[in-house]
């Protein structure tokens, strides 16, 4: 069980510091998806490389959460995390030097491994250190990932502008996860959750239906993220034309817009009720994805990334806080199971999209998230039927 033997400032210190792991995340996300172009041609790879690349990633990502599941039942999530900020950091630092490709393939299957860890386990330490403090932390939680992924994608533009190579930044991130990373292995929430009270158990019923209805929001929320994350730099650079400085901006846009969202998701969301939010979350990131097929230039596209990181950015941590609420002894589980939709969204955004980037080009294949966008919509309506909060924890949503 959760150790709520601390004082409530301990926990905030703990909610920070959590908070670090999710900047360090989002640093190092963005820092290698902006190097894609960079690392295209330092390697000499097609984008049909890179798509089997990014779904290789994928599948180790969900390796790694299924990982972080099974660290975090035995040790909790504490050590699951530190053991993916790990991976990270020292995968990272191996992608910033030129090597053959089947040790570059290697080191980002490492990559993949590290970070499904640590998507899954930053969301189990989220729930925990919410439940201490009593009320909801989730979004600003993500929004600290997501401040740190606009610092990343702004470095690069900087590095590259300068004529520093894209190592740089990638290597200032690897930094950052291991020192978070060994930080946390002594003040990241210690305690674990009970296993299967909840989902194996007759209560199995009840959960099921949320891990359905929060696990297909984060899938089409993370296909639209994982879209924009991984092509919006290399469709700015290849298909508009933009310079290698102004293609990382993007990116940065659409981060920035998931920061403002976040920010303010806390307050808009117990005036206006979750189903509200999650329709008119997914309608704007479809909206957003139309604008970048719909008008092929450079101001157009990055205004069209920035839109749909306003859905996004409500949506992920919304979802997330509603599947951990719905089994409180058993949140790790549950949110792990959840996680894994986050790779079949990323699969569908990420590699779909760059194997249409030749037949059809990068501009039609961002229709792919606005057709996953409106398939969704009805789904997100049960969310009016989840009774999910448990005693003593203020609703997220």
């Amino acid at each position: 069980m959760p150790d709520v033997s601390g004082t409530a400032m301990t926990a905030a210190a703990r909610a920070r510091l959590i908070g670090a792991g999710y900047a360090a995340q989002g640093l190092g996300y963005a820092a290698v998806v902006t190097a894609l172009p960079a690392f295209k041609d330092r390697q000499g790879l097609t984008d049909a490389i890179v798509s089997a690349i990014l779904l290789l990633v994928c599948v180790a990502a969900a390796g790694g959460s299924v990982l972080a599941d099974r660290i975090a039942a035995r040790h909790g999530s504490r050590y699951a995390l530190v053991t993916g900020l790990i991976l990270v950091a020292v995968s990272l630092a191996g992608t910033t030097v030129g090597s053959p490709n089947a040790v570059f393939i290697t080191i980002m299957l490492v990559y993949g491994v590290g970070l499904g860890a640590v998507d899954a386990s930053l969301s189990m330490q989220g729930v925990l250190v919410q439940a201490h403090l009593g009320r909801s932390v989730m979004s600003r939680l993500f929004a600290a990932y997501t401040a740190a992924a606009i610092a990343a994608a702004l470095l690069m533009s900087g590095v590259l502008a300068s004529g520093a190579g894209a190592s740089v930044a990638v290597g200032t991130a690897a930094v950052f996860a291991l020192l978070v990373g060994l930080a946390g292995g002594r003040f990241f929430e210690p305690g674990r959750t009970e296993r299967s009270s909840v989902v194996h158990a007759g209560g199995g019923r009840a959960v099921r239906p949320v891990v359905v209805v929060c696990g297909m929001l984060i899938f089409t929320a993370f296909l639209v993220d994982s879209a924009v994350s991984a092509w919006s730099s290399v469709y700015l650079h290849d298909s508009l034309a933009a310079a290698a400085s102004v293609a990382p901006l993007g990116y940065a846009a659409y981060q920035a817009t998931v920061l403002a969202s976040r920010l303010v998701a806390d307050h808009v969301m117990p005036r206006t009720g979750r189903v509200a939010v999650a329709v008119g979350s997914l309608i704007v990131s479809g909206v957003g994805c139309a604008v970048v097929t719909a008008l092929p230039s450079v101001g157009a596209a990055i205004t069209g990334f920035a839109i749909a990181g306003i859905g996004v950015g409500v949506l992920v941590p919304l979802a997330f806080s509603v599947a951990g609420e719905a089994a409180a002894q058993s949140s790790d589980e549950v949110i792990a199971k959840v996680n894994l939709f986050n790779y079949g969204g990323a699969l569908m955004g990420a590699v779909l999209l760059g194997a249409l980037s030749e037949p059809v080009g990068l501009q039609i294949a961002f229709l792919i998230p606005v057709v996953a966008v409106v398939l969704t919509l009805p789904l997100a309506r049960r969310l009016r039927d989840l009774s999910v909060t448990p005693a003593g924890v203020r609703p997220a949503v």
